[in-house]
């Protein structure tokens, strides 16, 4: 039986601000090449692969550009390998249509409102996935070479079936997680 290794491709910038545990949320519409035209949660956890496309400054919050600047330099690297250094379980998946809803969270993440605001009106039939996760960061991060599977505006890849990490640590304690997404899906009102 062939065991599926996945991952979620996001910016290298965002995954930074989950690995400081200064976020724990992911807002998730799909990729242009989607296989289903929409997105879904393919496994309740699963590796985090740093994308460097899309990623644009002003689409951040001010505070956040620095992240921008220095994952798009740090993607520039000439000899095309990745490194994933995260882990993450999904605590809640929470579907939002709502620019008002969506509007109540700018204080739990790093973007811009025009760019939540925007996802949400892109596919406008489809809702905004607003996904809680709780970040592991792996002890020993692993290397691979870019495949041209990887590429591309797509939420998922499959990694290596021989892909293993070992021991992992959690970004935040189960306290603070818990207390950060409680004022979530406080705020939410879910």
């Amino acid at each position: 039986m062939n065991h599926k290794v996945l991952a979620l491709k996001e910016w290298a910038s965002a995954l930074s601000v989950l690995e400081s545990g200064q976020q724990i949320l992911l807002m998730r519409k799909g990729g242009i090449k989607e296989e289903t035209r929409h997105f879904e949660v393919k496994s309740p956890s699963f590796y985090l692969y740093p994308s460097y496309e899309h990623q644009r400054r002003e689409l951040v919050k001010p505070e956040f550009r620095k992240l921008v600047d220095e994952s798009i330099a740090d993607g520039n690297q000439e000899d095309r390998m990745v490194t994933i250094k995260l882990f993450a379980e999904v605590a809640e998946d929470i579907e939002l249509s709502s620019e008002e809803k969506i509007r109540r969270l700018q204080d739990f993440h790093m973007w811009m409102p025009t760019f939540a605001e925007e996802r949400l009106r892109w596919k406008s039939r489809d809702p905004l996935h607003v996904l809680l996760l709780r970040i592991y960061v792996l002890d020993k991060p692993v290397t691979l070479p870019v495949l041209p599977a990887y590429i591309g505006c797509k939420s998922w890849i499959e990694l290596p079936a021989e892909f293993e990490v070992g021991p992992m640590t959690p970004v935040l304690g189960t306290k603070e997680f818990g207390d950060k997404a409680a004022a979530i899906k406080r705020i939410l009102q879910v």
